[in-house]
């Protein structure tokens, strides 16, 4: 087996790429409901369908979607992780989803819209499975070195459905004779299940994490997958001592005597818990949930009539995805801290900009001034994919243990559906009742993240799983005795440490 750099034509490199870009079909289906729901609101059929809908209502139909993450967070995305395993766990998100996908597609009557607010519980449930099983299934097979590239893949998915659904808002407008206003925004809703059901057919087909079938006993099963995904990459030598290290873990684990409920009794745990549960909270409270779903009324209060709103939001979301393919680059280089600060740094200046000019040139009297915010609606877009949209969800799927990685990502991600439940209400409010001044708030909010993740967030690339331990202390993973002569790494008190990783990555890493 070769041992220098990845070669990017190995046959794990090819694996690793094309299956991680398949489970990001998952959240390709998630970013489309949310995106579509953006021209969902604003479209007349819709509304007729609904009757009044006010800011408030908006508001509701939002924030209850992230009220079924919450519940999916804390109550069922972790058991259906750990007892169905990753991949499964997603096909039964996937299938919720669906089922309150059709449910909102169909609202009609009376009952319209309390149709509409189960489809978006019901779609929030299965959401909040696919959402953290899909970003630990691509941890968990991804080498150290390469983790956060295969990890961001997830949310690659996730813009590119934000901006299909943008699209399709946006073609639905051309249907505008007496069949297209009726149902319009039914088909706009309905096309998911497309990709839905191609996700369905693909998954009973792959591999289940290595470290879930050690967790459950199945060795050879997870030597295997091991071998797979690691094929002119590791040495067989390499694999066999991956393995005995995921096993360690696993065995340390159990020794120990700790429960997921020492997530927040155990010091390095609940370390680790409280860290990425903020980290959800800043990545929606920054702003973001209120740019996924009200864009379109953002970009009509500049001037924009509201078919070009909806391309320009369609445009906006289709340049996410090129941000978030540099970051799928740069992010195992640069690392987690300076794209998550950098990114906060540069929406705290959008929202100030977005804030100031609206006060200076009130009623849309200045055009220049109008079309400077939607270019700073663009590059806040800029600083979230290159920073919280994808960086939260690698640092909350790497730095649990094994045996409670499911359930530390689903806790710390009920933070994220608190922060957009909060945002759903604080924004549609806010906007009609102070206007652009709402955009100071969420400034405010960026600017006190960037020193929070400087100060008190460990950087994670390039380490092991099996190694997070030595950033938090303590706790059951990996023992500092036996991280005595593992690759370089710096421990609390500063020290270097050894790390076995295969030759080509302590070669980079030395």
């Amino acid at each position: 087996m070769p041992t220098g750099k990845i070669s990017d034509f190995s046959k794990a490199s090819w694996r690793l790429h094309y299956f991680c870009l398949f489970l990001a079909l998952g959240s390709f289906v998630w970013g489309y409901n949310v995106g579509v729901l953006a021209s969902v609101l604003v479209h007349p059929g819709f509304k007729v369908a609904l009757g009044s809908l006010d800011s408030s209502k908006h508001g509701l139909i939002t924030a209850v979607y992230y009220i079924g993450t919450w519940l999916s967070y804390i109550f069922f995305a972790h058991p259906a992780a750990d007892r169905l395993g990753r991949r499964y766990a997603a096909f039964v998100g996937m299938a919720i989803m669906c089922l309150g996908q059709a449910l909102q597609a169909g609202a009609n009557g009376a009952g319209a819209f309390a149709m509409v607010l189960s489809g978006r519980v019901i779609s929030g449930v299965g959401t909040g499975i696919i959402s953290t099983s899909v970003p630990l299934y691509q941890s968990e097979v991804a080498p150290p070195k390469h983790r956060g590239r295969f990890v961001v893949m997830n949310h690659v998915g996730f813009v590119a459905g934000l901006a299909s659904g943008f699209w399709v808002g946006y073609a639905v407008t051309f249907w505008n004779d007496d069949r297209g206003q009726s149902v319009g925004w039914r088909f706009s809703i309905g096309a998911s299940l497309v990709p839905a059901f191609l996700f369905l057919a693909g998954l009973p087909f792959m591999y289940d994490s290595p470290r879930w079938l050690v967790e459950h006993g199945h060795n050879e099963e997870a030597l295997k997958t091991l071998r797979y995904y690691r094929e002119g990459y590791y040495s067989s030598d390499e694999v066999h001592t991956e393995l005995g290290e995921i096993k360690q873990s696993v065995a340390s684990f159990r020794d120990s005597g700790l429960t997921w409920i020492s997530l927040f009794t155990d010091r390095s745990l609940f370390a680790r818990l409280w860290r990425s549960s903020l980290l959800q909270f800043m990545a929606q409270m920054c702003g973001a949930t209120a740019m996924k779903y009200y864009l379109p009324a953002l970009f009509e209060a500049l001037g924009l009539s509201h078919r070009v709103s909806l391309l320009a939001g369609g445009i906006e979301s289709t340049l996410k995805i090129g941000c978030t393919l540099v970051d799928m680059l740069i992010i195992d280089r640069v690392g987690r801290r300076i794209t998550l600060t950098a990114g906060a740094a540069v929406m705290a200046f959008s929202m100030l900009i977005n804030g100031a000019l609206p006060q200076i040139y009130p009623g849309n009297t200045n055009r220049v001034a109008d079309y400077v915010c939607v270019i700073f609606v663009f590059i806040y877009s800029f600083g979230y994919s290159m920073g919280f949209g994808s960086a939260a969800w690698v640092y909350g799927s790497e730095i649990f243990p094994t045996a409670i990685r499911a359930r530390g990502l689903s806790f710390a991600a009920s933070g994220g559906a608190v922060g957009s439940v909060l945002v759903s209400q604080i924004w549609p409010v806010g906007i009609h009742q102070i206007g652009s001044k709402i955009y100071y708030f969420f400034m405010a909010v960026n600017l006190v993240c960037v020193p929070i993740i400087w100060l008190l967030y460990p950087e994670t690339k390039g380490r092991p799983l099996e190694d997070m331990d030595v950033l938090f202390g303590g706790g059951p993973a990996v023992s500092m005795e036996n991280l005595s002569d593992r690759g370089s790494g710096e421990s609390r008190d500063g020290e270097t440490t050894r790390l076995r990783l295969p030759s080509h990555e302590r070669d980079e890493n030395d």
